[in-house]
């Protein structure tokens, strides 16, 4: 990447998401998986610079909106991974870096809101596996 990106604008990060009949804060969990994931690729910060981390938490806060609304039956969370993928591809972003950051994401799940997630959790791995393949 030749030059670095600006902060995210545009369509701002959602804050929650439904599940069964209650509101899940997404920024907590979207906080918890960027501490993970630059604990695990600290090159990034490096390499995109003060909006590294804004960046991590939109995005994140995006895909774990979508596997949220994907169990409710609101959203197709394959469908909204595939166009990520896409756009960050398009922009030179790592996508092994994007794969292992929706398997942080079901580790956080998993984690927090315990058993009513098992599933979501599941979904976000397969996600993550379909964009290893692409």
């Amino acid at each position: 990447m030749s030059r670095r990106p600006a902060r995210p604008s545009g369509m701002p990060a959602p804050t929650s998401a439904p599940l069964g009949g209650r509101r899940i804060a997404l920024l907590p969990l979207a906080e918890a998986v960027a501490d993970r994931y630059f604990g695990e690729f600290p090159d990034d910060l490096e390499r995109y610079g003060e909006v590294a981390r804004a960046w991590e938490i939109h995005d994140t806060c995006h895909c774990l909106h979508w596997a949220l609304l994907d169990a409710e039956g609101l959203a197709d969370l394959e469908r909204e991974v595939a166009w990520l993928t896409g756009v960050l591809s398009s922009r030179g972003f790592p996508l092994e870096h994007l794969a292992r950051n929706l398997e942080l994401a079901a580790d956080v799940l998993a984690e927090c809101l315990a058993e009513s997630a098992v599933a979501i959790a599941g979904h976000l791995r397969a996600a993550a596996a379909d964009v290893r393949m692409t």
